[in-house]
This record gives C-alpha cells, structure tokens and sequence, in this order.
C-alpha cells in the first residue's frame, strides 16, 4: 500500500519520501520538514494518531491527512482530535486522495487577507497567523486558523456547512461527517478559555455565524 500511495503521488509531479513506522516518520519531519504528511492509523512501531499527537504540538501549520480502515465516527473523531487535518477512509479511489492532498496544500490563507481582522476582543493577522482574544494569545492549528479566519471575515453572515466544507476541506462532505463540528468545539474551547462570551454560534439546520450576541 505504501509503495501504490507513493507511485501515485509521484505520476501527479509530488516529491515524496516515505517511512516504514510512525516512529521514522517523526523522525524524518524533524530532520526535513515536508509540505504535507500522510499517516495510517495501523502503522506499526508507533501508530498513526499517536505519531500525529507527536507531530501537531511542533508544526501547527503542518497539513496532516490520516488514512484509516475504520468506518466507525469514534475512530474518525480520534484522528482530528490527535490533530489531523483531514482523514480518508480506505479503500479509496487514488483521485480522491489526490484531490485532499492538493486540497490541504492549497489552504495557506482562505481568505487571502492582508490587514489584520477584529470582531468584539478577537484579533486575527491572517499574515502572520496570529490569533489573539484580548490580552491572551490564541494557539492554533492550521485548520483551526483557517476556519475561524474565512468566519472572522465574514462575520455577520451565515455561512453553511456546505460552503464551510467546500472552503476548509476542498470539498463536500457527506451529511454525517463530524470534521466541521470538531474542529468548531475546538476553537469554542480556545476562544471561550478566559470565560469570555461566545463568538461562533450556531445557526440550527443550516451553519454558523460569527457575531457579538
């Protein structure tokens, strides 16, 4: 599987380098940082969540795709929460890898923002990808940055989760996917540590919204 994955990606122009165990794949990112990185749930040494749990807290920024043969939403839940970007259930079509992979490479700024975006005492330099609520700094992955910055930017109106899925992930997700409302208590969690007052609430039925109550 690993050597299909990697002849795949190469007939798409990618420069891949691939590793045995999770263990030598954190190795190899501390000694030559990839552009993107690819785990299996089942590696052996050391498992794709636990290495993904190794990689997040040193590169935030890193996109990281986990591939799993689990079909239960629990299992797919523990891959974002161990701080994957994005997960792909296998078996799986080789375009649609391909496709997140691009997907996921492609999200540097959703917005493309320049000037330094506020709402109520929530700062955000989509720049620098600096987040901050009030005096305290915000720490964010980089699916969390992105999706509370394309929120921040349209604050005050409704985006859908259709748009949210189709703007973060690339795509669209079926309607029992978890990703958007994961990473959502995330940044709730992040945002509200202080006790301060809710910015992102939710629209039943239809999305979320960005605004002072």
């Amino acid at each position: 599987m690993r050597h299909s994955l990697e002849r795949t990606l190469r007939l798409e122009g990618f420069t891949v380098t691939t590793a045995t165990t999770g263990r030598e794949a954190v190795d190899a990112c501390l000694v030559d940082l990839p552009d993107l990185v690819i785990l299996d749930v089942m590696m052996p040494e050391m498992d794709g969540l636990t290495a993904c749990r190794a990689l997040r807290p040193r590169f935030r920024d890193l996109p990281i795709l986990m591939l799993t043969a689990r079909h239960e939403v629990g299992d797919r839940v523990a891959g974002l929460e161990a701080g994957a970007d994005d997960y792909l259930i296998k078996p799986y079509a080789s375009t649609e890898l391909v496709a997140r992979v691009r997907a996921l490479l492609r999200r540097s700024s959703v917005s493309g923002a320049a000037d330094v975006l506020e709402i109520a005492d929530l700062q955000l330099d989509p720049s620098a990808r600096l987040a901050r609520r009030g005096d305290r700094q915000l720490e964010l992955t980089k699916t969390e940055f992105d999706l509370l910055e394309l929120l921040v930017w349209n604050a005050g109106v409704v985006l859908t989760r259709e748009t949210l899925y189709e703007r973060i992930w690339g795509y669209n997700l079926n309607t029992t996917s978890r990703s958007l409302d994961v990473y959502v208590g995330y940044l709730r969690n992040k945002l509200e540590a202080g006790g301060e007052p809710r910015l992102i609430q939710t629209v039943r039925g239809v999305g979320f919204v960005v605004r002072e109550r």
